[in-house]
């Protein structure tokens, strides 16, 4: 049986969990498509499953393997707890400097007028997408199958209600379907880019283990915080958001141990 290296297994990984927003997308071209409130569910559980694999893939072992390398016990939180405030503001000055339009408030970012309508939403997407995948890459990156197939699962399952979001939102802006879905597959082509970089930086750099983890999982909390769950509350579907939050976050957990 041929064995993968780290590297191939975090891009492989990315590239399946990515390749499931292509999935999530397809009752558009069907015309099949749920209610607001299932969709606010879905998104739910997408912020649930995320969360969960913050804390417990990679938070937990960020400071596992920080511990490995220092003594002291207080530098392993105060290196965690940075890594992980410098991944939330990494996205951050993304979200601040690439212009980027949400399908609900508007453009934000600079000016770019020259720029077309759909790439303003792939620049957004591309923002929220990149961290799944590089969280992806570091679980591989530091722990090869064991680490990263909890994660890529889970990112995984929530990449499908995150591209039928998409999809939806795009034929409300008058795509037509076979393009929205197209749009949305692509987008979760960014996630196997993200992969192939946490996993390439983790296995020829381990004392930067801690510091991958940590900063992947700032960066996910960022986008669950900023975008998914005020939009899951938008629209007064907030009691299906949390039922899905609250899915998504003990499905993760179990996922986790059971296969971790």
């Amino acid at each position: 049986m041929t064995e993968f290296s780290p590297i191939a297994l975090g891009f492989l990984g990315s590239l399946a969990a990515g390749s499931l927003t292509a999935f999530g997308a397809v009752p558009v071209l069907f015309g099949r498509l749920p209610s607001q409130g299932t969709r606010d569910l879905s998104l739910g559980f997408a912020a649930g499953v995320m969360l969960a694999a913050s804390f417990f893939s990679l938070i937990i072992p960020a400071l596992d393997a920080a511990e490995l390398q220092f003594d002291n016990e207080a530098a392993p939180a105060a290196i965690v707890c940075l890594a992980i405030l410098l991944g939330m503001g990494a996205v951050a000055l993304m979200n601040e400097k690439l212009p980027h339009e949400h399908f609900s408030v508007g453009r934000e970012g600079p000016e770019a007028a020259s720029l077309r309508r759909v790439w303003l939403f792939i620049i957004a997407i591309t923002i929220h997408n990149f961290p799944e995948g590089l969280a992806v890459g570091v679980g591989f990156g530091s722990g090869g199958l064991k680490d990263g197939l909890p994660l890529a699962i889970g990112i995984g399952l929530q990449n499908a209600p995150e591209g039928l979001a998409v999809a939806v939102s795009l034929l409300g802006e008058g795509y037509s379907k076979r393009r929205a879905w197209g749009i949305a597959a692509l987008t979760g082509l960014v996630e196997p880019i993200g992969g192939l970089l946490g996993a390439g930086i983790i296995t020829f750099s381990q004392p930067l283990l801690p510091w991958g983890l940590a900063f992947a999982a700032g960066a996910m909390l960022y986008v669950i915080s900023h975008e998914i769950i005020p939009e899951t509350h938008r629209r007064g579907h907030q009691d299906k958001a949390t039922l899905g939050l609250s899915i998504g976050f003990v499905l993760m957990l179990f996922l986790d141990v059971w296969l971790g």
